[in-house]
């Protein structure tokens, strides 16, 4: 089967991005919006009740409303991405953003409505058919309410955050744009390179010569423009800390957890389930480095992939990479295999490495027509191939959702992170088992090795910086240098001071850091990733996975997140014992790393 390295979007709004579709959709989503605002101003609970049909409309009209915004963003950032210099973009975003922020005033009136319906009716509400399903939602929203200040006031919050927030989250991806490394290979052959195609290359070239010549390149890149990422970063949260004031909060970890309907308690088992274990991975580094030739392993080595003698270095060719997963997604569920193989037949997918394309990788779903697009650049190494099943992991998550109403399929950023690295670990596991030589199956283990690398080192380097950067934020613009530091030293203490470079403008190119709509963009990975190992190690011992594991996925912007384990799982995620079970998968990999590689390293001395 021969599938395309481009997407096709013309099913979400025909005409590229001068689409009339399109602009109908904007119009229709405006004027919806206004008309759902004059029905709430007109509500009243109590002749509404018992059967409550204004009521039954009025949400109707703002999940339409919300599921149309999110079909017209979809497009825009999918034409954006896939050409970051194309003018229109940017315009678009803009409006979209306004449509956003005045569907927004009309939730947030809602929220604050919901709070002055009495208990009683507000259960009787909840109790109505066509409202039960949502009833985890409106109870989320009315207690939301409680927080809010006075319409006038949010209203006009809504609007200064799109000069705020949403500006220089934009501001970022066009300063992006900008950054060129120039480089020279290690023939001499001088390159510039985008930024996307920079990160690829520094984190996932084979040659570690040329890695270690290509860091300082991509620093100095960084350091160039370091305090226009400075401003846009410290103005970002400073908007953010501005705003959370106003709401009387102080706590800058609130949001973040309450975003992932997540207990402090849970996040502080999970880290320190982390750091009790991180050694057992900086030992892998370590014996990664002596492969590599060196003491230590440099920032650049840290997600390279191995060259072993006698080991063939597997490629994958776009349309191998679909065959694998769709193959290999069906021992475990027939339903993600039709997914994935939907996916590539239909063209949900933009793969193709070019240049002109933003850095990295998503999926959004298309919650008018029940589609999914991902977005990334394949290469062909098997760690494209594991970051294309990641994505499709949640394009799975989304379509077993797409019967229900929109508000159910509102899943948090941790457990979204569930379904994608689930698939990834099923793709990962089945190239580790293809390997036909022990060389081979050590290149395998470690790219297998990179996910927890990245999970409890890496990312746990992110999470440090971020709040002692807010810390600092709260009384003061932060400089440049001192962005640097704090980076340094979180990288060095994640990494048990363990590398021989770093990279310290990580706060500068990592986009994470710079989401308007969602601060602390790292734990939800770790939890995500941590989560679905111990979900992919009951899979391995259940008969019924598929049907267990979907009941599990549809529940999951229905539950918080302790609910949801507890009710599919049995367990409770504040204490360590099942994140530990995850822990011991990975044991597993290392273990089975260093057996392989020791005679590598210690070659047996003739007598």
């Amino acid at each position: 089967m021969t599938y395309s390295l481009t997407w096709d979007l013309d099913t979400l709004f025909p005409g590229g991005i001068h689409s009339p579709a399109l602009q109908a959709k904007i119009t229709w989503i405006k004027t919806t919006t206004a008309t759902t605002g004059d029905l709430l101003d007109r509500w009243d609970v109590t002749s509404d009740a018992p059967a409550f049909q204004q009521f039954k409309k009025l949400i109707t009209q703002l999940q339409k409303v919300a599921a149309g915004l999110d079909q017209a963003s979809l497009f825009v950032t999918a034409i954006g991405s896939a050409d970051i210099a194309n003018p229109a973009v940017a315009p678009l975003t803009n409006q979209l953003q306004t449509l956003d922020t005045q569907l927004q005033a009309v939730s947030d009136k809602l929220k604050k409505v919901l709070v002055q319906v009495p208990d009683d009716q507000f259960t009787q509400l909840c109790a109505q058919p066509q409202l039960k399903p949502i009833a985890f939602t409106l109870t989320e929203m009315r207690d939301a309410g409680k927080e809010l200040l006075d319409d006038k006031t949010e209203a006009l919050i809504g609007q200064l955050n799109l000069d705020g927030k949403a500006a220089w989250s934009a501001h970022y991806d066009s300063l992006v744009a900008t950054v060129n490394v120039p480089f020279h290979r290690p023939d001499g052959t001088p390159v510039t390179l985008s930024a996307g195609q920079a990160d690829n290359t520094l984190l996932g070239h084979a040659d570690a010569q040329y890695r270690a010549d290509l860091l300082p390149a991509w620093e100095q890149a960084w350091t160039d423009k370091e305090q226009l990422f400075a401003d846009t970063l410290n103005h970002l949260a400073g908007f953010r800390l501005t705003e959370y004031r106003a709401h009387g909060v102080r706590d800058f970890m609130r949001a973040p957890l309450k975003d992932n309907r997540m207990s402090a308690a849970t996040l502080k088992s999970i880290w320190r389930v982390v750091a009790d274990n991180k050694q057992v991975l900086l030992n892998y580094l370590d014996r990664k480095a002596a492969l590599l030739g060196k003491r230590h392993a440099g920032w650049q080595d840290v997600e390279a992939p191995l060259t072993i003698p006698g080991a063939k270095q597997r490629q994958f060719s776009f349309d191998q990479a679909a065959a694998f997963i769709i193959q290999h997604y069906g021992e475990f569920s027939p339903k993600m295999a039709a997914l994935a193989k939907k996916a590539f037949t239909n063209r949900w997918i933009e793969a193709e490495d070019r240049p002109g394309k933003a850095p990295g990788g998503w999926m959004e779903s298309a919650p008018e027509t029940n589609e999914s697009r991902i977005f990334m650049t394949f290469t062909g190494s098997p760690n494209d191939v594991a970051t294309l099943a990641h994505e499709l992991g949640h394009a799975f998550h989304s379509s077993v959702l797409a019967d229900l109403p929109y508000f159910r399929q509102n899943y948090a950023m941790n457990v979204a992170e569930t379904a994608s690295t689930f698939g990834e670990l099923i793709v990962a596991d089945a190239n580790v088992r293809a390997a036909t030589s022990p060389a081979e199956k050590i290149t395998l283990l470690n790219a297998k090795l990179t996910n927890p690398v990245a999970m409890f080192l890496n990312i746990r380097a992110r999470f440090l910086f971020e709040p002692r950067f807010y810390q600092l934020r709260q009384q003061k613009l932060v400089t440049p240098a001192e962005l640097n530091e704090l980076m340094l030293n979180a990288q060095k203490e994640a990494f048990g001071h363990d590398l021989s470079t770093y990279s310290p403008h990580l706060w500068a190119s990592k986009l994470h850091f710079y989401i308007d709509d969602l601060s602390f963009y790292n734990f939800p990975y770790v939890f995500g990733y941590l989560f679905s190992l111990g979900i992919y190690a009951r899979a391995q011992q259940s008969d019924n996975f598929e049907d267990q594991y979907i009941a599990l996925l549809r529940d999951t912007a229905n539950l918080s997140t302790e609910d949801l384990a507890q009710k599919h799982l049995g367990v409770d995620l504040t204490q360590p014992d099942f994140w530990l079970a995850g822990v011991d998968l990975i044991k597993k990999d290392v273990a089975e790393f260093m057996r392989l590689t020791d005679p590598l390293v210690h070659p047996t001395t003739p007598a």
